[in-house]
């Protein structure tokens, strides 16, 4: 049980480096929060810094994801068995998304998660072939979405909102279902301003 609180602990504080804020302050000494969108993600560090350090932050955020659901999970699974290993790596995953959202480092002013999601996902699927065909899916479902709107935001709901609806369909464990909502609850309402900006016809496109 400590093994498993601290991998929640080290997950959580894993998530919480703000990569965007840290590339914006050394790259042109600014607070990236006070530009753009204000958020500390990828897509407002591509806006502000470019390409080059927007896709490193989005590469770097979702590392985040992985390592706790992977290394940390197959470290902690090989030495306690205290909880399933399902459940376990996917509690692992979800503190880190709560890091990156909620950063301890930015007075609990952080990402909206997109990037730390996925990266909480590839390790699952890396560790779960019947979870690769959903991320597959979802990965899709974005692309089409963005594609269409060229804007991130509703790609990106859309895509938290299809991510329950495809572990339904097929069949996922139900502590698996409920986690899956759990992430897509998240990102929702991370986005709540964004939605407003939607509804408004307000919301800027990527290009």
């Amino acid at each position: 049980m400590l093994l498993i609180i601290i991998g929640i602990v080290f997950s959580y504080l894993l998530g919480s480096i703000p990569t965007a804020y840290i590339f914006g302050r050394v790259l042109k000494g600014v607070d990236i929060r006070q530009f753009g969108s204000g958020n500390v993600g990828a897509t407002n560090a591509l806006r502000l810094l470019g390409k080059g350090p927007g896709i490193t932050v989005l590469i770097l955020d979702i590392i985040k994801g992985f390592i706790p659901v992977f290394l940390f999970g197959n470290f902690i699974s090989a030495r306690t068995n205290f909880i399933d290993n399902e459940t376990m790596r996917l509690i692992l995953g979800i503190s880190c998304v709560c890091g990156h959202n909620w950063t301890v480092f930015l007075q609990f002013r952080g990402g909206k998660g997109i990037a730390t999601t996925l990266g909480v996902l590839i390790g699952l699927s890396a560790v779960s072939s019947s979870l690769r065909l959903i991320l597959g899916l979802l990965i899709l479902t974005w692309l089409v979405v963005f594609l269409i709107a060229r804007i991130v935001s509703m790609a990106s709901v859309i895509g938290a909102a299809a991510l329950p609806v495809y572990a339904i369909i097929f069949r996922q464990t139900p502590v698996l279902i409920f986690f899956t909502i759990l992430l897509s609850a998240f990102v929702i309402y991370r986005h709540k301003s964004n939605l407003k900006r939607i509804l408004a016809g307000q919301e800027k496109r990527l290009f």
